[in-house]
C-alpha cells in the first residue's frame, strides 16, 4: 500500500512538473505596443492605449506588472499576482491625458518569472 502510495505521488510530481515545464517553454517575456495620436492641439485630452502581450497567463507564470509613463514619470500603472492576473495573454489597458505640450510616452510589462522585452516609446506633437 505505502508502494502504491510512492508511485502515485511520483506520478502526480512528475505530471505537474511537465505541464509547468511545458508553459514556461513556450513563454516569452512579455511586451508592450502603444497606440496614441502623433500630434494633437494643445489642451486636448487623448486615450493612451497599451496591448501587452505575454504567451503565459496561470498562477505560477504571469504578467505582473504593466505600466505608462510621460516624460520620464510614471503616470499609471496596473499590478497583478497568482490570484489577480490579466484577463488574457493579450489585453489592453487605457489612460486618458490632456496634452498641453509635446510628450514622450513610453510604456512596459513585466512576466514575473522571464522580465521585459524593454520599454515601447511614442511621442505626441502639440500643434496650436
Amino acid at each position: 500500500m505505502i508502494a502504491g502510495a510512492r508511485i502515485r505521488f511520483t506520478l502526480v510530481a512528475s505530471l505537474f512538473l511537465l505541464v509547468v515545464s511545458a508553459t514556461t517553454a513556450f513563454a516569452d517575456k512579455a511586451s508592450v505596443t502603444i497606440s496614441a495620436p502623433e500630434s494633437v492641439v494643445k489642451g486636448t485630452e487623448v486615450t493612451i492605449k497599451i496591448q501587452v502581450t505575454h504567451s503565459g497567463n496561470n498562477f505560477i507564470h504571469h504578467v505582473d506588472w504593466a505600466k505608462i509613463g510621460i516624460d520620464g514619470k510614471e503616470i499609471a500603472r496596473w499590478d497583478f499576482s497568482w490570484n489577480k492576473r490579466a484577463e488574457s495573454k493579450i489585453f489592453e489597458r487605457e489612460f486618458k491625458y490632456v496634452v498641453n505640450a509635446p510628450v514622450e510616452i513610453s510604456t512596459e510589462a513585466n512576466c514575473n518569472l522571464h522580465g521585459s522585452k524593454g520599454l515601447a516609446k511614442a511621442s505626441i506633437k502639440v500643434t496650436e
